[in-house]
C-alpha cells in the first residue's frame, strides 16, 4: 500500500503596502496582493503597512525594517509589493533594501510586472535587476515632477493673489488628534522615541511628532 507524500508547505511571504498620506487608502494594494498570494499558494506571514514618504531612508521606514527582521529570522522567503514605488522612490533605497533581502536569500516580487529579484537557485535575476533600477529611477523622476508641478501651481496662485494654506478649522483639533492616536500616546508615555513609536505603531514619523507636540501643548 502506497503512503501519500506530505503536502508541500506553503511558501511564507511578507507583504508591504505603503501610502504617503493618511488621506490615501491601502485596501486596493492589500486585496490584489492577497489574491496573488492565494493564486500562487503562498502564505502571508505578515502584512506590513505604513504611511510614509517613499523618499524616506530605510531606518525611517517601519515596514521595511520589519520585513528585514523577518528575513533575518528566516520567517519569510519572499516579499510582495504592488509596484517598485511602494518600496521606495529613491533608487539607492530600493537597491539597498533588495541587497539586504538577498543576503538572506529572500526575493522581492512586484505584482505590476510579475517579476522577482531572485531565481529559484537564489541567484540574482538579471532581468529583474535591470528593471528594478529602471523603475526605481522612474519613480524618483515622477516624484520630482509632481513636486515641481505643485511648486509651479502655488507660485501661480500667489501671482493671482489667492490665499494659500489649509482653511481654518480643516485640521484635527488637539482632542481629536489625541483620541485618534491613542496607540501612539501609549508608546510615547512608555518612553519610546519618535522613531521607535512610528515603527511599532506603523505610523508616519510626522504623525507621531504632531501627537507628541499635542501632548506637550
Amino acid at each position: 500500500m502506497k503512503t501519500k507524500s506530505p503536502a508541500p508547505q506553503a511558501l511564507p511571504v511578507a507583504v508591504i503596502v505603503r501610502v504617503s498620506t493618511n488621506k490615501q487608502e491601502t485596501q486596493r494594494q492589500k486585496h490584489e496582493l492577497e489574491a496573488v498570494a492565494k493564486a500562487k499558494g503562498w502564505q502571508i506571514v505578515e502584512m506590513c503597512e505604513e504611511t510614509v514618504s517613499g523618499s524616506a531612508d530605510i531606518q525611517d521606514r517601519p515596514a521595511l525594517q520589519r520585513v528585514l527582521q523577518l528575513a533575518a529570522e528566516g520567517s519569510i522567503k519572499k516579499v510582495l509589493v504592488h509596484e517598485v514605488s511602494r518600496v521606495a522612490r529613491r533608487p539607492s533605497v530600493a537597491l539597498t533594501f533588495v541587497e539586504m533581502l538577498e543576503a538572506h536569500c529572500v526575493s522581492l516580487y512586484w505584482h505590476a510586472q510579475s517579476i522577482e529579484t531572485l531565481l529559484p537557485n537564489c541567484k540574482r535575476n538579471p532581468a529583474a535587476a535591470i528593471m528594478l533600477a529602471l523603475l526605481s529611477e522612474m519613480a524618483r523622476a515622477e516624484k520630482e515632477t509632481l513636486v515641481e508641478r505643485i511648486k509651479s501651481g502655488l507660485a501661480e496662485a500667489r501671482r493671482k493673489g489667492r490665499k494659500l494654506g489649509r482653511p481654518m478649522g480643516s485640521g484635527l483639533e488637539r482632542s481629536e488628534l489625541l483620541a485618534k492616536h491613542r496607540d501612539i500616546i501609549r508608546l510615547l508615555k512608555a518612553g519610546q522615541s519618535v522613531r521607535n513609536t512610528a515603527k511599532i505603531a506603523a505610523k508616519g514619523m510626522s504623525t507621531v511628532q504632531r501627537v507628541k507636540a499635542a501632548l506637550a501643548a
